[in-house]
């Protein structure tokens, strides 16, 4: 399961470092490039409308390899064709099936944890950030060798293909994390739904990372190819810290009390990468949002599980739907602001959207007397 999240981090990473290479290949603005990311942000919205019936009806095992085998079909043809058409159907194709994936992965990840009896869900989305930090940091190596980015791209996503194939034999065969029901997923309401847009806008600081700071190093501050990239590998080396951390630290410390700090941590280190116009200032602030951001998900998801009156497998995919939204709206929304301002105003969005975590903490999660 761990190599699972492995993949799908390595493929948003493979991608992410990809976003300048897209913007020239076929010749953008960053607006148009908005419109791109936002074509993989619709096409993950109507596969979410489906998602729960799928995995109602077919266990995250029989899921998670036809998905994954059209994400990176996607990622990996990004830069063959040349006209805009088949780059917005190929980030279309690529949302829908990353969606899925996305919460067919979580879906099991939640009944695992749910089986252990204790906190795990860090450590899954530990594997996500490290696979992340290989992505980026296998171009920031390439790159400087003269590799061209659609070798890279097309090997990347053979590799990362054929490793998931590989491991989908050791997933759950029996447990169907959404199939206690034969209802299709749906939008959250009450609890489910602020925890949900708490994720989302979570999330919307991991989508920034995959899809602007290495445009943001290379083009606002006059970053190498290979220096641009290690921006995207300080995030997801971070992140992969504290998650792998995360799950000790989530059975001493509330949750409240980590969710806030998390938040405050995560604005901060963006607000240093924003107002110190340098790679190294840069770096270390991308650094920092992902140390900070890297428990808010799995703590939010572990939440939705808990719910009382709410199965745990429907709770966790209303949530990571929701949230799986902001990770591919919110890149869209900068680029959106970047064409009318700069990237730079775009990221501030990062920063409002850490401290809404960080205030909403609390009602979010109420006061539990424990860690969890």
């Amino acid at each position: 399961m761990r190599a699972q999240f492995f993949v799908t981090g390595a493929l948003f990473a493979t991608w992410g470092v990809h976003v300048p290479s897209v913007k020239s290949h076929y010749g953008l603005s960053e607006q148009s490039l908005a419109v791109a990311m936002l074509a993989g942000g619709a096409g993950a919205v109507v596969a979410l409308l489906y998602a729960g019936r799928v995995l109602a009806r077919h266990a995250p095992r029989s899921v998670v390899p036809v998905t994954g085998l059209v994400c990176v079909a996607a990622v990996g043809s990004l830069l063959l064709p040349s006209q805009y058409g088949w780059l917005l159907a190929l980030m279309a194709v690529y949302g829908m099936a990353a969606a899925i994936f996305d919460v067919a992965i979580n879906d099991e990840a939640t009944a695992i944890e749910r089986h252990a009896g204790r906190p795990l869900m860090s450590g899954f989305h530990g594997m996500f950030s490290l696979g992340g930090m290989a992505g980026a940091g296998a171009w920031s190596m390439l790159a400087p060798a003269g590799v061209s980015p659609i070798v890279h791209l097309v090997a990347a996503s053979a590799a990362l293909g054929a490793l998931a194939w590989a491991a989908t034999p050791f997933m759950l065969r029996d447990v169907r994390a959404a199939g206690e029901g034969s209802a299709p997923l749906s939008l959250p309401r009450g609890p489910l739904a602020l925890l949900g847009l708490l994720a989302a806008l979570g999330l919307v600081a991991e989508g920034a990372m995959y899809d602007w700071s290495v445009l943001y190093l290379r083009q606002e501050l006059g970053s190498s190819a290979g220096i641009a990239s290690l921006g995207y590998a300080s995030f997801s080396g971070a992140m992969a810290a504290g998650r792998f951390g995360g799950d000790w630290v989530r059975a001493r410390v509330r949750s409240v009390t980590l969710l806030r700090w998390s938040g405050a941590l995560g604005a901060v280190g963006m607000a240093l990468a924003l107002a110190v116009p340098h790679p190294a200032a840069a770096l270390v602030g991308f650094a920092l949002v992902g140390l900070g951001f890297s428990n808010i998900v799995p703590v939010l998801f572990s939440a939705a599980g808990r719910l009382p009156g709410i199965a745990p497998a429907h709770g966790i995919a209303a949530v990571s739907s929701v949230g799986y939204f902001g990770l591919m709206a919110g890149p869209p929304l900068i680029g959106f602001i970047a064409q009318a301002r700069s990237l730079a105003v775009g990221l501030l969005v990062v920063i409002v959207f850490a401290v809404v975590v960080s205030a909403f903490a609390r009602k979010a999660l109420g006061t539990p007397d424990a860690p969890v």
